[in-house]
């Protein structure tokens, strides 16, 4: 059976939904996006990742095209139109179609895409042994709390990692600090404080990041939203988070084995605490 899209307005299969050669999406990058879990029908923070959509538009003035509320009905159509279980919704709004000028004249429609695919397995091996990753000089623009389409550098980012053998790429910037993943926000375990980059124009705001930090307090694990080095003293692990795989460990980081190269206890709770937030969200 083929994949439905919804491309503003109808629900095509996936083969033949299109837009405009002209969109500025296409032309510019100009626009943005998301990407929301959906587990039997059950979506994961739907809402957080609805208002995270909105502010990202309200970021580069972009008006998105319907409200929340007829927004997530759109998705939840769009989900159920695909017979899949477990799915990964994306979400893609673009300013719309014009003249390839930096400046188009009058308002324009802005486009809206959602397409649904089966949501990608967790590795298992990972989960039980660890990530490796890299680190890498920041090359991105200056607005990374805006959820952009705009992914040249990530892209750039996993071709490094995957030739050098690794899982992920860390972006650092010039202090040194350790910013977050290609496709992941990062967290470490420095001194028995779950510590992570601090929310600014440096870094997305990751839906999963911070449900993470929300599961430590309440199970009285400290936390703190922090700049921090790969170097600290009293580093004993690290970890990745991302709406399709929760958290993850991270044991290695270019050549510097984390700890004794193994998953950490506090790795291992909160993944636990992810995994039954979602099992409790399913059975609900």
């Amino acid at each position: 059976m083929s994949l439905i899209a919804y491309v503003n307005g109808e629900f095509l299969p996936i083969e033949s939904a299109t837009v405009h050669i002209e969109d500025r999406g296409f032309q510019f990058a100009d626009g943005v996006y998301e990407v929301v879990a959906c587990y039997d029908g059950r979506f994961f923070e739907l809402n957080a990742h609805l208002q995270r959509l909105q502010r990202s538009c309200e970021s580069i003035q972009l008006p998105l095209p319907f409200s929340l509320e007829r927004m997530e009905s759109i998705v939840r159509e769009t989900y159920t139109l695909n017979n899949l279980d477990d799915a990964m919704v994306y979400i893609q709004v673009t300013r719309g179609v014009a003249p390839r000028i930096h400046m188009p004249a009058g308002a324009l429609t802005p486009t809206l895409v959602v397409t649904v695919r089966p949501l990608p397995e967790v590795d298992e091996e990972k989960a039980l042994f660890g990530a490796h990753a890299i680190t890498l000089a920041d090359i991105r623009w200056k607005r990374c709390d805006i959820k952009s389409i705009a992914l040249l550098a990530s892209v750039l980012a996993k071709q490094e990692a995957m030739h050098r053998g690794a899982h992920e790429a860390f972006w650092t910037n010039e202090q040194r600090h350790v910013l977050e993943g290609s496709s992941t926000n990062i967290l470490a375990v420095i001194n028995g404080t779950l510590t992570t980059h601090p929310q600014d124009h440096q870094i997305l705001g990751g839906i999963t990041r911070d449900l993470a930090l929300r599961l430590a307090r309440e199970h009285d694990i400290p936390t703190e939203e922090r700049p921090w080095c790969l170097d600290e003293p009293g580093l004993s692990e690290c970890m990745m988070s991302s709406t399709t795989n929760a958290v993850l460990p991270v044991v290695r980081i270019d050549d510097m084995p984390i700890a004794d190269e193994q998953p950490g206890p506090v790795t291992k709770q909160l993944r636990e605490l992810l995994l039954h937030e979602i099992s409790a969200m399913c059975s609900s």
